[in-house]
Parts: C-alpha cells; sequence; structure tokens
C-alpha cells in the first residue's frame, strides 16, 4: 500500500494540510488549481460582492462545472479510441483476408505456370514427333 503523504499548502493566502495517499506533487497541483481558481474569481466584482458562503459555492459550482466538462472529455476521447480500435481491427482483418488472398493467387499463379510450362514442353515435344514423322 502506498504511504500517506502530508503536505503543506498555500491555498488564497491560508495554510493547509492535505494528507493523502497521492504524491506530494498532486497534492501542490491541486492546491494551485484552487488558488487560480480563487484568484480567476477574485478578480470579478459581482464574485467579491457576494457573501463568502455564496463564493465558496460558486467556486465549488465551478469546479464542479470543470468535472463534468473534463469527465465528458474523457467519454468522448474512449468513444474515439474505440472506434479507431475497431478501425484498426477491421483494417488488420481485411490486411489478413487480402495476404491470404494474395498467396492464394500466388499458388495458382505457380499452378498455372507449371501447368504452362508442362503444356508448353509438350507441344514441343509433340512437334518434335511430327517433325521426325514427317522425316520417315
Amino acid at each position: 500500500m502506498a504511504s500517506k503523504h502530508d503536505v503543506e499548502v498555500i491555498i488564497f493566502g491560508k495554510v493547509f494540510t492535505l494528507s493523502g495517499y497521492e504524491s506530494e506533487e498532486y497534492l501542490q497541483k491541486v492546491a494551485s488549481y484552487m488558488n487560480n481558481k480563487m484568484n480567476e474569481y477574485s478578480k470579478v466584482d459581482a464574485f467579491r460582492r457576494q457573501p463568502t458562503e455564496t463564493q465558496n459555492v460558486l467556486l465549488q459550482l465551478n469546479i464542479a462545472d470543470d468535472y463534468f466538462k473534463a469527465k465528458k472529455q474523457i467519454e468522448l476521447l474512449e468513444e474515439d479510441l474505440r472506434t479507431k480500435e475497431q478501425e484498426l481491427y477491421d483494417l488488420k482483418h481485411e490486411l489478413i483476408t487480402s495476404q491470404i488472398k494474395m498467396e492464394n493467387c500466388e499458388k495458382n499463379y505457380k499452378t498455372l505456370q507449371n501447368e504452362s510450362n508442362e503444356a508448353l514442353k509438350k507441344l514441343i515435344r509433340l512437334e518434335t514427333e511430327l517433325k521426325e514423322l514427317k522425316k520417315s
């Protein structure tokens, strides 16, 4: 089991201790995300005029919005991945089928070439026999 980390972070000017099994870098990244969101909204006059409780709810709603948008993007990417994997599977199947057809065509070509050579040999032999019969 991974070890638990305690990391002191600063979020909007206050020191917090975050604990978790994630890396310290990850926990710092989460704190940085929160700071960026708070800084983004603190620049908006209408937001700053709201009571602290309302500001917190608005921040939470915005973070939830980010989460659901990211989740939707992941779903779209996963669907795109499934589609591409199916296309790749179909192309591989088509390639294998084409290779089998090509191998069969090559076998047929060699067979026909051998038959043609045998027929040519037979023709030459028969022509030779005909010439000998005409001589005699």
